[in-house]
């Protein structure tokens, strides 16, 4: 890989990991929000559900839009922007308010994410982009980590408005290294019909195997979310007792993500895209299984076995339909990520009225039937 191609990776890997810590700051500190607020375990979990739900909403927008101009361009604006809301966040006097700056929140995210696969699909030579995308999906891991440890240390020694702070400054300097470094890419832009990109988008869908991906993100997502968003309430009650600091630390799981992402690319050269994903299910629905078990070393390695499995099917599945889709990858892109950020929604509500009736064997249960369809998805889909 040359010189200009290795800056936009290492790039696109700071701005996955800034933008992802964006979108799951409250996820470590939701039991604080019930008692700041008075809120139930489910409606706290909104504060995720708002950001997921106008990801998936506007990603179609993003996709459409990142194949009529300038990606670059896009994607940096998005960013700026993202700062406003984020900062906003840390002064909300309710709930409410929180709820509509992490939706507007949700709908610039997709600027960046949505259009970053087809950006670097741009940018870098075939014979490289599922290597790079595994290091992006690998950098978007960090991200997820780095916004629930540092958001929950944060949160443990001043408050959770103070993560907001933090991770606005930390959003407005990627968007200032993204102006400065990025190049714009140079393919042409021919705007066409609005009509024709949505026939495009209803062919993605129509196609079988790009069906299947978009399943697998779903359901993956959704068993991934709803496992992670509900922990806090889990490590907080007996038999655990956790302080909220301690629980934070529990995200570090998210390191075995960060392994597996770069290594699937690299084991996606010799197997089965396809295979392996399916791999990667089974890993995680044992991981999730394991999580039920009353000790900490068990919910430990449930967590890991979790993080590798799920990482390992979100390493390959955007590579998979870059490849696979024909023509019109940002509006592919688009609904994949669409897809997924719906499984987050579900994901980070659904699970916690489980939790609410069943405990957490109930999260459990809702979990593993997601993750279940991910793999019908892969076996009879993704042919």
């Amino acid at each position: 890989m040359h010189r200009a191609a290795a800056n936009v990776t290492i790039v696109m890997c700071i701005a996955a990991a800034a933008i992802f810590s964006d979108m799951y700051i409250t996820q470590p500190v939701l039991p604080l929000l019930s008692a700041e607020f008075g809120i139930s375990p489910a409606v706290a979990g909104l504060s995720i559900s708002a950001v997921v739900f106008c990801i998936a909403l506007s990603s179609g927008f993003y996709g459409v839009l990142s194949d009529r101009v300038n990606r670059k361009t896009l994607m940096v604006t998005a960013c700026a922007l993202l700062v406003l809301p984020t900062l906003l966040c840390a002064l909300a006097p309710n709930f409410s308010t929180l709820l509509v700056l992490r939706a507007a929140q949700g709908l610039l995210i997709p600027g960046i994410t949505v259009v970053a696969v087809a950006y670097i699909g741009d940018l870098i030579a075939p014979a490289h982009v599922g290597r790079v995308v595994s290091l992006y999906i690998a950098a978007t891991v960090v991200g997820g980590l780095s916004g629930r440890v540092i958001s929950g240390m944060i949160a443990s020694v001043f408050n959770w408005h103070g993560a907001f702070v933090f991770f606005a400054i930390t959003t407005a300097l990627t968007a200032l290294l993204m102006w400065r470094v990025l190049p714009a890419d140079s393919r042409p832009h021919h705007l066409r019909h609005q009509h024709a990109r949505a026939r495009e988008l209803f062919v993605s869908l129509r196609t079988r195997n790009l069906l299947g991906a978009f399943v697998i993100g779903m359901c993956a997502m959704f068993g991934f979310i709803g496992v992670f968003t509900y922990l806090p309430y889990y490590l907080t009650h007996a038999p655990f007792n956790l302080s909220q600091g301690i629980v934070s630390l529990a995200y570090v799981t998210y390191a075995a993500g960060v392994v597996v992402s770069p290594l699937a690319g690299r084991w996606s050269q010799f197997y089965s895209r396809r295979r392996l994903m399916g791999i990667g299910i089974v890993c995680a629905i044992f991981g999730i299984a394991l999580t039920g078990l009353p000790v900490l070393w068990s919910v430990i390695a449930g967590l890991i076995f979790l993080n590798l499995g799920m990482f390992t099917a979100q390493a390959l599945a955007p590579a998979y339909v870059n490849t696979r889709a024909a023509r019109a990858k940002g509006s592919a892109s688009a609904a994949y990520n669409t897809f997924y950020y719906t499984g987050a929604v579900l994901g980070s509500f659904l699970p916690g009225l489980a939790w609410q009736h069943f405990g957490w064997w109930g999260v459990i249960a809702a979990c593993c039937i997601a993750m279940l369809i991910a793999l019908c998805a892969d076996v009879v889909l993704c042919q």
